[in-house]
């Protein structure tokens, strides 16, 4: 069993929970997400890990209500607990890897939409503990649904946020804000990551494309399973078939079909477009059947 140690409601059908969870604590990397089970017969549920302390042996992750599960999961209080909690789970953040001297060149530019800034967060707090400043955009349709401004502020070198009708920050897009630091104030950015609806993603992506800054983006919004069995997140990436929880969650954000992708989520959602794509794609429609990717 994993204890949740703090459970809390963030905005309208955003909640956090703390949960112990020792070795995940001990060896997780920022980008990596986890999978939870409420109890032994309860719905696999990917979650991006949003923060972790080593020395408390905690995670951190942050949901959204979207079906029965989660909304089963919202009621859960400190105190309770989860059946299972299996991670870490896929390829942490490349700058991981780097080497540290040669990324303290490198200017970074991250925008988070909605609860992208979930997965966004431990990525700036990362760099932060490393020595690194990036630039951080955090967007939401209003001021009610932004999460963890507080905690992002304390790990970004410049924070901007920005609603769309205009509450709180900047009105508009997460696009124009980009615009406006490149072309109006000069900034020059070597990467973006970009994590959000798959919408916000592809806009930045054309954007950023246009603008000539390499950007990463996270396919965590379209995991159902969390294995590649599901068939769910399948996605192409440079005319090649990829799996958002087996080769990702982040890609090259140029090089990913989202049109594609966006179509294939609303297939998804029904049994009937379940069995088309199953058809349709034959031995790629799930991860792990060895013709997937090179």
């Amino acid at each position: 069993m994993y204890p949740i140690l703090e459970a809390k409601k963030l905005a309208d059908k955003i909640y956090l929970m703390v949960v112990k969870a020792p070795r995940i604590s001990a060896n997780c990397k920022p980008g990596e997400f986890v999978i939870v089970k409420m109890d032994e017969k309860g719905e696999r549920i990917p979650l991006t890990i949003c923060d972790y302390d080593r020395e408390k042996e905690t995670i951190t992750i942050v949901f959204q209500t979207v079906g029965a599960s989660t909304e089963r999961m919202s009621a859960l209080q400190a105190g309770d607990s989860f059946r299972d909690v299996v991670g870490p789970l896929g390829n942490p953040s490349d700058f991981v890897k780097e080497d540290i001297e040669e990324l303290k060149k490198k200017k970074y530019l991250f925008v988070a939409g909605g609860v992208g800034t979930a997965p966004v967060y431990p990525q700036v707090k990362w760099l932060k503990e490393h020595g690194i400043d990036v630039d951080v955009i955090m967007g939401s349709k209003t001021k009610d649904l932004l999460i963890l401004e507080e905690e992002m502020k304390a790990v970004a070198g410049n924070l901007y946020v920005t609603t769309d009708d205009g509450s709180y920050g900047h009105k508009g897009m997460v696009t124009e804000v980009i615009k406006d630091l490149v072309n109006n104030q000069g900034k020059k950015y070597d990467v973006c990551v970009a994590i959000g609806p798959m919408i916000m993603m592809k806009f930045v992506c054309l954007l950023t494309k246009e603008l000539e800054i390499p950007t990463v983006v996270s396919l965590n919004p379209i995991m159902v399973d969390g294995t590649g069995m599901c068939g769910a997140c399948r996605v192409t990436v440079d005319g090649k078939v990829k799996f958002a929880c087996v080769d990702g969650p982040e890609f090259d954000g140029h090089a990913v079909n989202f049109d594609e992708a966006m179509k294939r989520q609303q297939m998804y959602k029904t049994e009937e477009g379940r069995a088309l794509l199953k058809l349709r794609e034959g031995d790629t429609h799930h991860g792990g059947c060895g013709n997937c990717s090179e």
